[in-house]
């Protein structure tokens, strides 16, 4: 048997109700700073982050339910690399697991599914670029590794904001400074 690759906590995904009052605790209070923010479907999205390599450490989104719904959107966590990311996709597909979903952010691929209990976990690896977020496209993991690079490169550069991510990272430094 293989051995489980290498993962580690990254960010957490919040449902809330006003996402205005949250935002401006997180920015006012916690010393966040917004990185970017847009609408994905109905859902309305705030990335924030207190620290220049990580575009997102917290996600607030909107339209968390009445009470007795978790507020909890996902638990994410970066791959240590692509290789890794295959393996668990394989692992995961072997599994069976609830709602597998692989998709390209611009910024990071992804894959999101449901743990046992019904929990959507995010597994990702960064890309070396920014784009303008939210972006959520679904990601052919049928293609070659080069294959599926050269696409996920193509779909970043035709987005807003498209960058190196060490550009976007530095500007994010001078924000935080301030």
């Amino acid at each position: 048997m293989t051995s489980v690759p290498e993962l580690a906590f990254s960010h957490l995904g919040i449902y809330v109700t006003d996402p205005a009052r949250m935002e401006d605790f997180y920015t006012r209070v916690l010393g966040f700073a917004v990185t970017d923010r847009g609408m994905l479907g109905a859902v309305s999205l705030v990335f924030l982050s207190r620290d220049a390599r990580e575009h997102h450490q917290i996600v607030l989104a909107s339209g968390r339910p009445p009470a007795g719904f978790t507020t909890v959107n996902q638990i994410s966590f970066r791959m240590g690399d692509f290789a890794g990311f295959r393996e668990m996709h394989r692992r995961l597909e072997k599994q069976g697991v609830a709602e597998l979903a692989p998709v390209t952010h611009g910024n990071a691929l992804s894959m999101y599914f449901k743990d046992p209990e019904g929990n959507r976990i995010e597994l990702f690896v960064d890309t070396p670029w920014y784009v303008e977020q939210p972006v959520r496209v679904p990601l052919d993991m049928k293609l070659s590794d080069a294959e599926l690079w050269a696409w996920a490169e193509r779909d970043a550069r035709a987005r807003p904001g498209f960058r190196p991510v060490e550009e976007w990272r530095a500007e994010l430094r001078r924000r935080l400074a301030q």
